[in-house]
């Protein structure tokens, strides 16, 4: 799987145009299907949150840029579908578009799902994540981003990818995401971890990390 992990979605032409390299064709060729679960999780969710992401009419740019098709992919609605039938719409999507919110709650609904096991295998799809669900493919969160509470406890997620994510940084909507904030959050990561903000997405594929911005971000590598 190939993936585009971004704070605020398609915000600037540099994150565009990986995503279009990512793609191997242009965004009207492609296909997408929209997962808008993680809106419905934690303390400050509104139904108006999943629909402005599904519409188009959020400020983070992610189903209107113009593709062949966008269709919704509801996590919490798989266990009741054949699974044969909703692992065809996933494997035929170019690109999977993950909306924010809660990345506890959606890497819950990943795993109840079944999607946390079918991403292996989907070589050739672009995962296009929003905020919580760029976090959620990390190690863990961190307790400054626990919300909603799994049943598992902790603040574990996916750990698709080895590092770390401080989204919003500098944000006037998160005016607590501060350089200096960050830093505390890294140091009780204890592994590597990016802060980053709007303007900033991390590529990765086949293991290699590349971030693209035309806005500022940090790397924290206790290693380094």
């Amino acid at each position: 799987m190939k993936l585009r992990l971004t704070d605020s979605g398609v915000r600037n032409a540099s994150i565009l145009t990986a995503l279009v390299d990512l793609l191997g064709k242009p965004i009207a060729e492609a296909r997408a299907l929209c997962i808008p679960t993680a809106g419905y999780g934690g303390p400050y969710a509104d139904p108006g949150g999943p629909w402005r992401f599904i519409s188009g009419r959020s400020p983070s740019p992610m189903t209107e840029l113009g593709w062949k098709s966008v269709g919704v992919l509801e996590l919490t609605a798989l266990p009741t579908i054949d699974k044969e039938l909703w692992v065809s719409w996933v494997r035929e999507a170019d690109a999977l578009l993950v909306n924010g919110g809660d990345a506890l709650y959606l890497g819950h609904w990943m795993r109840e799902s079944g999607l946390a096991d079918l991403l292996p295998s989907l070589r050739d799809t672009v995962y296009v994540g929003l905020s919580a669900g760029s976090m959620v493919l990390t190690p863990r969160i961190g307790e400054a981003f626990v919300g909603w509470k799994p049943p598992t406890g902790g603040d574990s997620t996916l750990g698709v990818v080895d590092f770390s994510i401080f989204p919003h940084l500098d944000s006037p909507g998160c005016p607590e995401n501060t350089m200096p904030e960050a830093e505390r959050w890294a140091a009780e990561i204890a592994g590597p971890a990016y802060a980053m903000d709007a303007e900033t997405a991390i590529k990765v594929v086949d293991g290699s990390v590349e971030v693209v911005s035309e806005g500022h971000w940090k790397l924290f590598d206790p290693a380094s």
